[in-house]
């Protein structure tokens, strides 16, 4: 079920940091998991989901991490955690937020051909 209100709390904290990172070279926005997210030479590494949490792709190592600090918890899809997409509540804070979406374009810019 969609939470449209948290969605556009979600985007109000998001889209300015996606116009950022669209600055950069090879960024740009494109259709993920039925929304929008930011891609790095075609590889989605960001987005916001139907409850208004940020999902980033991070190494398996720094999603154990976050969800061990109780910082985020596992991305699930069909029942299964992915072991390296994270969701990161809005009130982690728009820092916070930015960081992570940093580093998930850096790791996932690392590992893009």
């Amino acid at each position: 079920m969609v939470d449209r209100d948290a969605m556009a709390r979600a985007h109000e904290v998001f889209d300015p940091i996606a116009e950022r990172q669209c600055l950069l070279p090879d960024i740009d926005i494109g259709r993920m998991f039925g929304t929008e997210g930011l891609r790095v030479r075609a590889k989605v590494f960001a987005f916001v989901v139907h409850n208004g949490s940020l999902v980033v792709k991070l190494s398996e190592e720094r999603a154990g991490e976050l969800i061990a600090e109780g910082r985020a918890g596992p991305m699930v899809m069909r029942g299964r955690p992915l072991r390296e997409w994270v969701e990161v509540p809005m009130d982690a804070g728009a820092a916070t937020w930015a960081d992570l979406i940093d580093e998930a374009r850096v790791f996932v810019d690392a590992i893009t051909p």
